[in-house]
C-alpha cells in the first residue's frame, strides 16, 4: 500500500507537470486509454466468467469513477498536490456517512468523532489567505463523494461481474465522456472550457513521455492496491493508504508547491489521524478497489 500511495503521488506529479498543455478532461482521456490498452490483452488470456444482470449499476460505477477522476485531476491541476491528495482521502468519511444513513450500518461514537474531526481538518486546509478559489475546494468535496459512490457500488457488483469488467466500465466511461465533450466543443454549439468541453489535445513529443509516465504510474498504483487489499484486512490497508497525503506533499514541494503552513498542516494531520482511526475501528468498511 505504501508503494501504491507513492505511485499515485508520482502520477499526480506527472499530471501537474502537464498542466500547461492539457486540461483535466484531456488527462482523464489519456490516463484511461493507457489503462484500456493494458487491460484488453487479459481478456484474450483469461476469458470472462460471470453471471451479469446489473448493467445499470455497472454503468453507474463507471460514471461515478470517471467523475471522481475528473475532479481529482482538476484539483491536482489547480490546488497543491498535498491538498488534492487530502481531498482524495476523504471518501472514507463519505462511505461511513452513506453507510450509516442509507445502508443502515450502525455508526459508533468513535466513528462520529472521526467524521467530525475529518471535516474540521478539511475546513482548516481551506485557507482564504492563499490564492485558492473556493470552487476548487467545492470540487474537492465532490470528488470525495463521487469516489465513495464508486467504491460502494463495487461491493454489489463483485457478486455479478468479473473484476476486469468492473474496471473496464470505469475505463470506457473515462474515455467516452471526455471524448464526447471534445466532440461537442468542436462543433461550436457550446464554448470550449477546461472541464466539460475541452478542445482536442495536440500531443507533443515532449509531453508524450509525461503522459506515458502518468499512465504507467497509475497502473502501478492500481496493481499495488489490488495486492494490498488481496492480502490483508481492508481497514489496515486503508489506514496505510493515508500515506498518499504525505507522498503528495513531498512531490508537490519538489515541483514548487508552497509549504502548506501550520494551520493547513494541522488540518492534514486531523484528516490522516481521524481517517486511520475510522479505517481501523469502524465495524463495516467497504473494500476499496480501483
Amino acid at each position: 500500500m505504501l508503494l501504491a500511495a507513492a505511485a499515485f503521488a508520482v502520477m499526480s506529479g506527472f499530471a501537474k507537470v502537464l498542466k500547461p498543455h492539457y486540461d483535466a478532461a484531456q488527462l482523464v482521456f489519456f490516463r484511461n486509454m493507457v489503462g484500456l490498452l493494458a487491460l484488453l490483452p487479459s481478456f484474450l488470456i483469461k476469458p470472462v466468467k460471470q453471471s451479469g444482470g446489473r448493467f445499470g449499476l455497472l454503468l453507474f460505477r463507471g460514471i461515478m469513477g470517471s467523475f471522481a477522476l475528473y475532479t481529482l485531476l482538476f484539483n491536482i491541476l489547480h490546488l497543491t498536490i498535498g491538498a488534492a491528495m487530502t481531498y482524495n482521502s476523504i471518501n472514507t468519511f463519505y462511505i461511513a456517512l452513506i453507510g450509516g444513513w442509507f445502508l443502515k450500518e450502525k455508526l459508533n461514537s468513535i466513528s462520529w468523532v472521526c467524521i467530525v474531526l475529518g471535516f474540521i481538518g478539511v475546513l482548516l486546509i481551506y485557507r482564504p489567505d492563499i490564492d485558492f478559489n473556493w470552487q476548487y475546494h467545492a470540487i474537492g468535496l465532490l470528488h470525495g463523494l463521487f469516489s465513495a459512490m464508486a467504491y460502494l457500488s463495487i461491493g454489489s457488483l463483485n457478486k455479478y461481474y468479473d473484476t476486469r469488467i468492473i474496471v473496464l466500465s470505469f475505463l470506457v466511461s473515462g474515455i467516452v465522456l471526455p471524448l464526447l465533450g471534445m466532440c461537442i466543443g468542436a462543433t461550436g454549439w457550446v464554448a470550449t472550457d477546461h472541464f466539460f468541453f475541452p478542445e482536442f489535445p495536440t500531443i507533443s513529443s515532449d509531453s508524450l513521455w509525461y503522459l506515458a509516465g502518468m499512465g504507467i504510474s497509475a497502473l502501478l498504483g492500481q496493481y499495488f492496491v489490488t495486492l494490498a487489499y488481496s492480502n490483508d484486512k481492508a481497514g489496515i490497508v486503508a489506514a496505510i493508504g493515508y500515506s498518499n497525503i504525505v507522498f503528495g506533499l513531498m512531490v508537490g514541494i519538489v515541483l514548487g508547491d508552497p509549504n502548506p503552513g501550520w494551520i493547513a498542516s494541522i488540518g492534514i494531520l486531523l484528516v490522516i489521524l481521524s481517517g486511520v482511526i475510522l479505517s481501523l475501528f469502524k465495524n463495516k468498511m467497504p473494500e476499496k478497489k480501483e
